[in-house]
């Protein structure tokens, strides 16, 4: 894996944490609310029933591993702190289609019969890989929740499977901050103007601090 040079590689971990707490913290506080009446009222009631909160719970549960386990810990530290950043990212993704919910209702890849809420990682990771992510290598996410996926399910595991060390671990932390940064430039808001559709690109001035990693 290449670990490109931005600015989120270069902050400490401690400050990479607190910014995705802020993040998803604003992410809940926004769509929770209804802002005023900005989201469509079937995406509203959808949002109103999610668990943003849990989201937020979940990114300040990230410091518990921003510190070196012990030995005897280590594969603990492991399995739980995947287990932590892949709940992340599953509802990160969740939160993004049930903004969309009306453009992904009509979606010919929707993954039938299921609103984003009741849908699992494999099927999440699937449509947002035919639907979402560009065919840039800067946009190709794919690889990278792949990877969270599987060690995510190391805490099911009893065979021998990669669960990565430490050092990969913190380095997905802060790959989690860039995704999230990702999907956030992708939502519409009332500043920046309602996005007709998920297919809207991203603005290719912020693109740089978004890219995808190497795996």
């Amino acid at each position: 894996m290449r670990t490109e040079s931005t600015l989120t590689n270069s902050l400490p971990i401690t400050e990479v944490v607190t910014r995705i707490v802020t993040l998803n913290k604003g992410l809940h506080d926004f769509w929770r609310s209804n802002h005023q009446g900005w989201p469509p009222s079937n995406v509203a009631d959808l949002l109103s029933r999610s668990r943003l909160d849990w989201q937020v719970s979940l990114s300040y549960s990230l410091q518990r591993w921003i510190d070196p386990p012990l030995p005897k810990d280590q594969a603990a530290a492991q399995i739980l702190g995947y287990a932590n950043i892949g709940s992340l990212v599953e509802g990160t993704l969740k939160l993004f289609l049930s903004v969309y919910y009306n453009d992904y209702k009509r979606d010919a890849d929707a993954i039938i019969m299921k609103d984003p809420d009741g849908l699992t990682m494999e099927p999440l990771r699937q449509f947002f890989k035919r639907r979402i992510w560009s065919e840039t290598s800067s946009d190709n996410w794919d690889p990278w929740i792949q990877r969270i996926q599987s060690r995510r399910n190391a805490i099911h595991s009893f065979k021998d499977r990669d669960i990565g060390n430490y050092t990969d671990m913190i380095t997905d932390i802060r790959h989690y901050l860039i995704f999230v940064l990702r999907i956030n430039s992708q939502l519409p808001y009332p500043d920046s103007g309602p996005r007709e559709s998920y297919d809207d690109p991203v603005s290719g001035s912020y693109a740089c601090e978004i890219a995808a990693p190497v795996i």
